[in-house]
């Protein structure tokens, strides 16, 4: 018993003793590691303290370089620092550059153009199509092209066609284009990106396309969304032979949007809306089924449309009980939902201007002409 009892206990001795030695070399590891990481944060830190550069990732070479595009445009083949995950580059991300190595330091992650805006639930204007007078068959055309691909998905895949990719609205200046999109938006809860063509067109050579492909990059990074391009004449006029820089410029902006139009798939839930009131200086490429697939005209409201949008406004107001709107609907000139919601606020302002609450006929005469332009009909003591 007693040999037994000794070398159990020379036995636990020894564990012991192993025990203390790989903690002793783990304590040592353990400072050694806190000192290169001590060593590694002065070196990051002495990198960092230097002005830095943006750039654009392009390709690497092997584990110590790789080529990148710096902001002014060259193309340079850094390095990278030893203590960042090279894995995490890839082409046309973002990186950042030391001012004077140009090492790469760290990455920004794909860049995603800042000017876009994304409409939430919360930013997006209040607008109810039952708001908007008229535009019946608008209503239901863009309904059919924008929201059933998204909602209602697998009745397309059932029937065996192909969602209608973009929707063009087209026709006179303030006919309500706009104001049905913001519904539109409005009544979805999927993303919605709002831009305008002249926004595309930018200082620097190649600005313009990386931002259209930033809005494409941008859109289906989400389940559903609705892109909405307004004025797309500033971007996509009918091509020529163009004699300076900034006209080859806006030529490749729509060469992109083209490129990217056609990228599109046809089981994707990113759908695009552009706007115009020069349809006839589109270029034809633009136009063509594939790309717009439902062309959707805002014609001048006719004499029902003209009652319904005077009175859903009116609704709202404080008028007076004899007021006469018939007078108005019934003259010749064309009116729009633009300036008809423009001769209702003016009236309003005329009875402020008088300390009264109610809006009376004479207020709706002076707006009238004021609006529409008939100066021989404004009463002399307005002039």
């Amino acid at each position: 018993m007693t040999n037994l009892y000794k070398k159990k206990k020379e036995k636990i001795e020894n564990i012991i003793q192993l025990e203390n030695l790989i903690l002793y070399f783990y304590d040592k590891e353990k400072n050694r590691l806190k000192k290169e990481l001590f060593y590694t944060k002065n070196e990051i830190f002495r990198f960092q303290s230097v002005p830095l550069i943006i750039g654009t990732f392009i390709e690497k070479i092997d584990d110590k370089y790789a080529i990148v595009s710096s902001s002014s445009g060259n193309y340079i083949m850094s390095r990278f620092i030893s203590v960042i995950n090279k894995s995490k580059f890839k082409t046309n991300t973002t990186v950042i550059l030391h001012k004077f190595s140009n090492s790469i330091l760290n990455t920004l992650g794909e860049e995603i153009g800042s000017d876009l805006s994304i409409l939430n639930a919360k930013q997006k204007s209040k607008v109810n199509l039952s708001d908007i007078g008229g535009l019946e068959f608008q209503k239901q055309e863009l309904k059919e092209a924008i929201e059933l691909p998204i909602l209602k998905k697998n009745l397309f895949i059932e029937i065996g066609i192909d969602p209608p990719k973009g929707v063009l609205l087209y026709g006179p200046p303030g006919t309500g284009k706009t104001l049905i999109v913001k519904a539109i938006a409005y009544r979805n809860s999927c993303a919605f990106i709002r831009t305008a063509g002249s926004e595309f067109v930018q200082k620097y050579l190649g600005e313009g396309p990386k931002m259209v492909r930033d809005l494409f990059k941008l859109a289906n990074s989400y389940d559903s969304s609705i892109i909405f391009i307004d004025e797309i004449d500033a971007i996509a006029t009918k091509r020529f032979d163009a004699n300076t820089g900034a006209d080859r410029e806006v030529q490749r902006i729509l060469i992109e949007l083209l490129t990217q139009m056609d990228g599109f798939d046809v089981n994707s839930n990113t759908k695009i809306i552009m706007c115009t009131n020069r349809v006839e200086s589109l270029d034809p490429a633009i136009l063509r089924p594939g790309r717009i697939d439902r062309k959707i005209y805002f014609p001048f409201p006719n004499t029902a449309e003209k009652r319904y949008m005077f009175s859903v406004i009116l609704s709202k107001m404080n008028i007076s009980e004899d007021l006469n709107i018939e007078i108005f609907i019934n003259r010749k000139e064309k009116l729009t939902g633009a300036i008809i919601s423009a001769i209702c606020q003016e009236a309003g302002i005329q009875a402020i201007r008088k300390n009264r609450y109610r809006i009376t006929q004479q207020d709706f005469e002076i707006s009238y002409s004021l609006n529409v332009g008939i100066k021989n009909s404004i009463p002399d003591y307005y002039l």
